[in-house]
């Protein structure tokens, strides 16, 4: 077992011994791993070791932590393990307790139901939380730039052959009715005003 994978491993059971809570995922917080390389904010060699050893492409449910964790505790995890509530203990953070349970709950699906809003939304939503929370634990702003990027990259991983409905042609009974109401209307206007012409001219 490497150094940095036995960090992890006792950082974990340092949180869960904290929290007196079970090694599980959630059940309705399923959450993903982004890729560990931000554009905006550069995590560190260690993190990027952490992240490849623990969280590949189908973690399981066992390596995944609840977000059942008091602020107190995790402020102790980042005290302990970090100089403070830092970006490179949030990364961690995030990676374990939001990013993993989205990627074994997606993993668990279909490809194919990826793109269903309604398979997802519950998902999302909960990832959405999931971070935003453990930012406001650590007094880091929400949405900070690492957020933000975890988010371009989960769209990159699982959403990008998604089809853009809402930009796609309405049906051609509506095109058809788009079009032919204007042409329509054009010449009751002008049976309209060269009648009002008429009687305007024979009031005078």
């Amino acid at each position: 077992m490497t150094c940095s994978r036995f960090h992890l491993v006792f950082a974990i059971c340092f949180l869960l011994c904290a929290s007196h809570t079970p090694v599980s995922c959630l059940v309705d917080e399923k959450l993903s791993v982004p890729s560990a390389t931000t554009v905006v904010y550069q995590p560190t060699e260690r993190m990027n070791t952490v992240a490849n050893a623990t969280f590949g492409d189908s973690p399981s449910p066992s390596d995944c932590g609840t977000s059942n964790v008091s602020c107190m505790n995790l402020h102790s995890f980042c005290y302990t393990f970090y100089p403070g509530a830092t970006m490179d203990c949030l990364f961690e953070l995030l990676s374990h307790m939001c990013l993993c349970n989205f990627n074994v709950a997606m993993a668990a699906m279909n490809a194919t139901d990826w793109c269903a809003w309604g398979n997802v939304s519950g998902l999302y939503s909960n990832l959405s939380l999931c971070t935003e929370n453990i930012s406001d634990c650590l007094g880091i702003p929400w949405p900070n730039p690492l957020v933000e990027q975890t988010f371009v990259d989960i769209h990159h991983r699982f959403f990008k052959d998604c089809p853009m409905e809402e930009l796609s042609d309405p049906p051609p009974p509506i095109i058809f009715a788009l079009v032919i109401t204007p042409i329509l209307l054009i010449p009751v206007m002008v049976s309209l005003v060269v009648l009002k012409t008429k009687n305007g001219d024979g009031s005078s």
